[in-house]
């Protein structure tokens, strides 16, 4: 892994409040998970939020996943911390501790 890629991944999360890396986009999600991660955002009331679609560069679909330690794609970042994936995403959400971390941020 090229260490330009990991600091253009390293720009992105900790240049946006709100990251998602993610199959598709937020319009059009090419998985159930990205799919998902985007209604889970969506519900906690981010307005908005910076997205990468790991589809369009080999590259930082490999690299997210040794950015962040995480063989996974969707992968979540707020305040360029890694939060995690979709199923930990859903789990924060059901228990109000995602919409802690997205005080401040979320646009009313």
């Amino acid at each position: 892994m090229s260490d330009d890629i990991q600091q253009r991944i390293h720009a992105t999360v900790t240049g946006n409040p709100v990251v998602l890396y993610m199959k598709g986009t937020p319009q059009f999600p090419q998985c159930g998970f990205s799919a998902t991660a985007v209604q889970i955002l969506k519900a906690s009331g981010v307005a908005s939020f910076a997205s990468v679609n790991v589809l369009d560069d080999p590259e930082i679909r490999q690299g997210i996943k040794d950015y962040a330690n995480w063989p996974t794609i969707p992968q979540l970042y707020i305040r360029g911390e890694f939060v995690g994936g979709c199923d930990i995403m859903r789990e924060m959400y059901q228990a109000g501790e995602l919409q802690k971390l997205l005080e401040g941020i979320i646009e009313a």
